[in-house]
């Protein structure tokens, strides 16, 4: 179902460059409901339609194929008008590699998907060298 809902609460919420809007978030946050999430991380999972990825936390994604198709399938569905958001226990390094990410498939060049996500995202986005160099083989 395709809820074409405007965000309530706007926190977290970033514009990708095409102008697709997600949200970004701790798991642990209240939010307002989604109408799919990308959970990056193991614990609790939201109660309304999500796909998780295994990312170790200050990792990169464990299976780079898996995470590509997850990725793509939060980037369309946010594009067709879905309430999309992406989620992980901090909500800072895999979350903000994940906006990257998405930031990339949006067009932006992957050397400039970092310090974009951190300045309209969170300063810390995108934690680990090992995030930024899977962001450029991405």
């Amino acid at each position: 179902m395709i809820a074409r809902q405007a965000w309530t609460d706007r926190s977290g919420l970033l514009v990708l460059p095409g102008g697709a809007t997600v949200r970004g978030r701790r798991l642990a946050d209240p939010a307002t409901p989604a109408d799919f999430a990308l959970v990056l991380a193991g614990g609790p999972t939201p109660p309304w339609p999500y796909r998780r990825l295994r990312w170790p936390d200050f990792w990169v994604p464990l299976d780079t194929a898996d995470a590509g198709d997850a990725l793509r399938e939060a980037w369309r569905r946010a594009y067709a008008g879905q309430r999309v958001e992406v989620a992980c226990h901090g909500g800072v390094g895999r979350t903000g590699t994940a906006l990257a990410a998405l930031a990339v498939f949006d067009g932006l060049a992957p050397e400039e998907a970092v310090p974009w996500v951190r300045a309209r995202y969170h300063p810390r986005a995108v934690e680990t060298p090992w995030q930024r160099r899977w962001l450029r083989r991405l």
